[in-house]
């Protein structure tokens, strides 16, 4: 019984030290890294200069629900984690609902994308290529999407899309 109260004050004290423990945070003035030994003291206006914005959006011009889904870099230079989920055609037939992006992500210039990014980069027979035209406005997004596989005939079609910051 003594031996387990003193365990118990043990694992007490290493918890309250490390939640007293400080933790290094965001210095608004110069993006230094300070001790100010409360990560709530970092205001919203830091936090979102180093924090990705995640946009989701539905797209026309295809099948009901199709919907794209993509990362806006904390820096405003990428545009990542781009993915398709909807349907497309393959050998004139309609294939099944399918979520599909690349692997590589496209350059924003002055929060613009009209580019193309193909799977494997080098291309090849069943390459998937994405092309993408993007203007981010804040928290709006909008644009043109497209995916295809040329040698298997499979294309989504040239697809107006709108997203939104969430």
């Amino acid at each position: 019984m003594i031996l387990q109260t003193a365990f118990s004050l043990l694992a007490a004290s290493i918890l309250i030290a490390c939640n007293n423990a400080t933790s290094p945070t965001y210095n608004n003035n110069n993006n230094n890294i300070a001790a100010s030994g409360n990560a709530a003291n970092v205001d919203n206006n830091t936090k979102a200069e180093f924090a990705a914005r995640h946009f989701r959006g539905a797209l026309t011009g295809g099948m009901k629900g199709d919907s794209i889904f993509f990362d806006v870099s904390a820096d405003d230079t990428k545009l990542e984690n781009l993915t398709f989920k909807g349907y497309w055609r393959c050998d004139g037939k309609l294939e099944m609902l399918r979520a599909a992006g690349p692997e590589g992500y496209f350059t924003l210039v002055d929060n613009k994308v009209n580019d193309h990014v193909s799977e494997p980069p080098d291309g090849g027979a069943t390459a998937w290529r994405f092309d993408l035209s993007a203007t981010i406005d804040g928290d709006n997004a909008s644009g043109t999407f497209r995916m295809n596989i040329n040698n298997l005939g499979c294309n989504t079609g040239t697809l107006q899309w709108t997203a939104q910051a969430y």
